[in-house]
Order: C-alpha cells, then structure tokens, then sequence
C-alpha cells in the first residue's frame, strides 16, 4: 500500500509544479553595464562602523558633532554587509584630513592625506581593493569650493588671491554672489586664480590614479563657475574613462539643475525629485501626478535622465523616517513604497546609511546618528528583493516609461525594454485599491505574475485588473497565460482513475479472499 501511495503521490507533485505561476523575473542579459545599472550607499564615514579603536582619539560619541569613531577598516568589515543587499557602489564622504571638529569631512585641512580618525591611505587603498574584488564600485566625496576655517593658507601672503573676499551670499538668486561668497563663512577657494585651478585639478587627479577610485560626487557645484568644471571633467577622464562625476547642483528647478549638463559632468543628485518623493511618500493618499509631470519635463531637459541621481534623504536633510512620522505613520511601511518607487523608475537609485532599519533623524546633526547593526530586518529584506529584480529585470533600468493609470492614489507604471515588459504598480492610499488596465496596454492572451508577492493577473472582458491592498506596491512581469492545460490535466485523471479502480478491486479480492 506504502508503495501504491508513492506512485499516485509522483503525478500530483508534477502535476503541483507545473500549476503554480513562477513568479521569477526575466533574467534577461543587459546589452552593456552602465552607470545607470549601478545601486548606490551613500556612507558618512564617521557614523557608520568602527573597524579600528587604535584611531578613537577626541572620540565623544555622545556629542553630534564630534568625531564618533567610524572608519575605513569599519567599512571594509561591512562590504559583504552591503553586498548582500544588491549594493555595487558606495559614496563615502570626503576622505581628507580635516580641521578639528570636521567629522563630516567638508573642513579640508590638507587635501592629500587621509583624515586620521578614518585611517592611513594604505587602509583605504585596502577598503578600495577589497570593493573591486566584490564588483563593487568607490565615488568619493571632493570639495573644490572651499577650505576649513583654519585653512594655513589664509596666513601664507603669496596665496591670498587663492581665496574670494570675505562676502556672505545676500542675494542667492545672483550667480556671481553664489560663486564668490562664503557658504557658511568656509573661506571660498578662487578657481579663477590659475595656480589655485591647477592644484585643484592635479589633486583630484592624484587621488585617482593612487587610490583607483572609480568616481566623484562633487559637493557644492554651483557655488564653482561652469569654466572650471569643463576642464575638471575633462581632466578626470584623461585619467580614467568611464570615471563618474555626479554633482551636487542644489536647487529645486530642474531647469536650473540641467543647465550644468554642458559642464561634462556626468549625473546630477535630483533635489527636485527628492522634494517630491518626500511629500508623496512620507504620508497616504497623495497621488503620483506630479513624479510623473517631473519625469516628463527631465525627459526634455536631460541628455539622459536615467542616470539622475534619486534618493529619499541624506546627510544635509532630514531622515525620509523623520518626514513620516512627523505625519504620524509608520515609517517602515511608507519607506517600502517611497523604495519601490526609486528602485524601479528611470535613475540611480543612492540610499543613505540607515534608511534600510528606517534610522530616524532631523536636521544637520541629528540627521547623522551612528549606525545600527542589530535592527529588525524587515526593511533590509524588502530592499534585497527590490535590488534583485532591479539587476535581473533591464526594463527597470534601460525601460522605457508610461503611467498607465493614476487615481485615487494608485498608479500603474509601465516599463518596456526589448522583449520584456514589467508593470509597477503602487497602491498610496489608506483603501484596497483596483486598477483596470486595458488589454491593448497588456497583451490578449498574457498574464501578470507578480514578483514581490504571489499576485497573478489575467485578462477578463478586456481588461488586467491589479488589486492591491492599502499602502503596497507590487512588479508585475508579462508572461505567455499558463491557464489550464486540459490535455495534462486529462491524464491526470486518467492516472488517478487507474489507481483508484486498481485499489479498489486490491480491496474487493482481499474481502473475498477473506470470506473464503
């Protein structure tokens, strides 16, 4: 009997296999690896792991604005850390000594040694190396605009043409006064002075090829005339080639941002789009119209709007977990949206250190709290799958893009590249939503498996209709229907007739071989 059931249980598990929808995204191959193809950490390097306690000195981690102990060695030990959860490049904040009291790095002291507290430039080298053998990529932050407060060329009497006047920005709408003035009364570096230039670009030329770093992201580009970036970006890629320059243009017209594209700087990191993610995310039942609106103006004003950077917060604003429950939400549940946002429309997507355990945090300093490793994983998990289908799913990166259905805060986005066709779709509101998508969007005989949960959609009178519970996000990919197929499940039938008639009549001889 034991074996009777072995073989009427071997149909049923194929029959099992064969019936339930994959839920696997197309595993296409991408044609090349761009920036755009990149998944960025953004780490403050003080706050994020202490690798090496020999380097605590003046360490008062009770302090917001004292050095904490975060270091090189520190994220050398976490790569593994970050490469698990689909990370293949991190930002680090300036490596430079700085004066005292500049954990952040933006105080330059001596713009060709490491800062002391995060380690030698051998232990960076070593962090550098240890990423590339991970496949994982090292942008560094560079600051040409100006110095720290002490800065000992204020007192050297053949460099005080190397600096701008002491002026305060008054009137931020004027270019010149942007350029020239002291952001913070940080003394303001002259880059029209040819020998100030000349260093400038020599040492950030230096750091390359001593460190092969594979990237910039330039702090404070609009405070710099445009001259002076053209022939940056022009150097930088005489060193290496595909080196990256992402800039740091902070204004909230995109019109404003794009203008800097002819300085040959690479990507820009989207406040405009920040602003807005920010305001549709961190509560419910805000519509996505005007992410869509901005996406179409970028598309007009950018070469290439796909390698914008986007991001949900940083170290000059507050936490993305801040903005939440300042709306009294539950930060984890808005950060999966806000997420699955970024992860899977046109852009970088850069996340900051602790996004992933929803780290809390409000202005400049709070917004720069010490990492924490023992958080739950919920949202770490959440975001490996997302990084998943990112890599593994070309249209959400190269894609093309179409909001097909927008109201009452659900949209349904689609992306197509080549062969392949994914649907994103975002239920905002605070109620179940419906999303009938028509079948001209979809396909006739298709269906929508989706990737995150167990979701599959099929066409019925002409329509696909998404279903989605409140406050969640699901990604459809586009398969051939697997509906019934009759002919298998005929010989299924077939199959577990057989058994069943073979039993039975095992059971009537037994009976009567009894009674006899």
């Amino acid at each position: 009997m034991k074996r009777v059931m072995g073989l009427i249980l071997v149909p049923f598990l194929l029959f099992s296999a064969w019936f339930v929808p994959s839920v696997q995204p197309v595993n296409a191959e991408k044609e090349e690896h761009a920036w755009q193809d990149e998944i960025i950490y953004f780490i403050m390097i003080d706050r994020f792991n202490n690798g090496d306690t020999s380097n605590d000195f003046e360490v008062n981690r009770d302090d917001p604005k004292s050095y904490h102990g975060g270091d090189f060695r520190g994220i050398t030990e976490k790569l593994d850390y970050l490469k698990d959860m689909g990370f293949t490049a991190l930002w680090l904040t300036p490596i430079v000594q700085n004066e005292e009291k500049g954990y952040h790095g933006y105080w330059t002291e001596d713009f060709y040694n490491t800062e002391e507290h995060f380690g030698s430039i051998e232990e960076f080298k070593e962090l550098v190396k240890e990423a590339h053998k991970r496949d994982m990529k090292i942008i560094v932050d560079l600051v040409v605009n100006h110095t720290g407060y002490q800065h000992a060329w204020l007192n050297e009497t053949d460099k005080q043409n190397w600096f701008h006047p002491n002026e305060p920005i008054r009137n931020w709408d004027d270019q010149e006064q942007v350029e020239n003035g002291w952001i913070y009364g940080l003394p303001d570096l002259n880059q029209d002075n040819p020998e100030t230039r000349k260093y400038l670009i020599d040492m950030a030329k230096w750091w390359i090829e001593e460190t092969d770093i594979d990237g910039y992201r330039l702090d404070t580009v609009k405070h710099v005339p445009k001259d002076f970036w053209k022939e940056f970006s022009e150097e930088m890629k005489s060193v290496k080639e595909d080196f990256f320059l992402i800039g740091e243009v902070w204004h909230d017209d995109p019109n404003y941002v794009a203008g800097y594209q002819e300085t040959g700087i690479d990507s820009f990191v989207d406040f405009p789009t920040y602003n807005e993610i920010t305001r549709v995310f961190s509560g419910p039942d805000e519509s996505l119209t005007r992410l869509d609106s901005l996406f179409q103006s970028k598309q007009k004003l950018y070469e290439n709007p796909y390698v914008l950077g986007t991001f949900l917060d940083n170290h000059d604003v507050e936490r993305f977990t801040r903005a939440a429950i300042k709306k009294k939400q539950h930060p984890p549940t808005r950060l999966k949206l806000a997420l699955a946002y970024m992860y899977t429309t046109p852009g970088i997507p850069i996340m900051y250190y602790g996004t992933e355990i929803a780290l809390d945090g409000g202005e400049d300093p709070d917004n720069r709290r010490d990492m924490n490793f023992r958080a739950d994983k919920e949202l770490i998990d959440y975001i490996t799958k997302l990084a998943e289908l990112r890599k593994t799913m070309p249209s959400l990166t190269h894609g093309s893009y179409e909001m097909v259905y927008d109201d009452n805060a659900m949209t349904v986005i689609k992306r197509e590249y080549e062969e392949e066709t994914t649907f994103v779709a975002i239920n905002n509101s605070s109620e179940t939503q419906v999303a009938p998508i028509d079948a001209e969007l979809v396909g006739e005989d298709l269906e929508l498996r989706g990737t995150l949960g167990d979701e599959l959609v099929r066409n019925s009178d002409g329509k696909y209709t998404i279903g989605l519970d409140r406050e969640t996000a699901e990604i459809y990919t586009v398969k051939e229907d697997s509906g019934i197929n009759v002919g298998f499940v005929s010989a299924m039938a077939l199959i577990y007739g057989g058994f069943i008639a073979f039993i039975a009549a095992a059971v009537m001889r037994r009976k009567k071989k009894n009674k006899q």
